[in-house]
């Protein structure tokens, strides 16, 4: 199994068991090991689930203004939580591979493996609320055509970006491509950074 069979695998599952209850405030019943590469993979794509459905809700027009800000806090928490994640998903990777021989030629990616991971997990959501759309028996005929159309283009996304992260990958074990672990630095998170919070003191 390669690797991002590995993460289909993971996300599917996240995915079904968080639509089993489709409720945001569900507990996460990560079956992995704690600490796996596993069960990051898990907890990643149940945190884009959750917020996938925060974003939906946020919507609403009809949404109270006092639900709405909490919500929001919500779902500032979850970005900070997702981005977080994916640094240590990428520490993952970086430790893995700390004992390649670099080529002097190497050449660092576009993106980390990680951030690429982050991608394929909000693809596997894209692609399962659009399959949601295809099966849906209340539309026309041209909605139909339409979800239908998209669906295919994001299953050919998943594919390509599938085969891209495998290359990254065979590319870092073999020294043709090296990584650094980057810290997002977010900054309207952090008390001493954003001036809207430290100018309130």
């Amino acid at each position: 199994m390669t690797f991002t069979d590995l993460c289909h695998q993971i996300f599917s599952l996240s995915i079904e068991q968080y639509h089993t209850t489709d409720n945001v405030d569900t507990p996460i019943n990560n079956p992995y090991t704690v600490k796996s590469i596993e069960y990051y993979l898990y907890l990643k794509n149940w945190i884009d689930t959750v917020q996938w459905h925060f974003e939906d809700i946020i919507r609403d027009p009809q949404i109270d203004p006092v639900e709405a800000l909490v919500l929001k806090r919500r779902i500032d928490k979850s970005n900070q939580d997702r981005t977080d994640l994916v640094e240590l998903i990428d520490s993952y990777f970086f430790d893995k591979y700390k004992e390649v021989k670099v080529s002097p030629e190497a050449v660092i990616n576009t993106e980390s493996p990680s951030w690429a991971i982050d991608r394929l997990s909000i693809l596997a959501l894209k692609v399962y609320h659009m399959q949601q759309e295809v099966d849906r028996t209340d539309i026309t005929e041209e909605h139909h055509t339409q979800c239908e159309t998209k669906l295919h283009i994001l299953l050919e996304q998943q594919k390509d970006l599938s085969t891209a992260i495998e290359q990254l990958i065979i590319d870092i074990e073999m020294g043709k491509k090296y990584m650094k672990v980057y810290k997002q630095m977010k900054m309207y998170n952090d008390p001493a950074l954003n001036p809207v919070l430290y100018g309130k003191k």
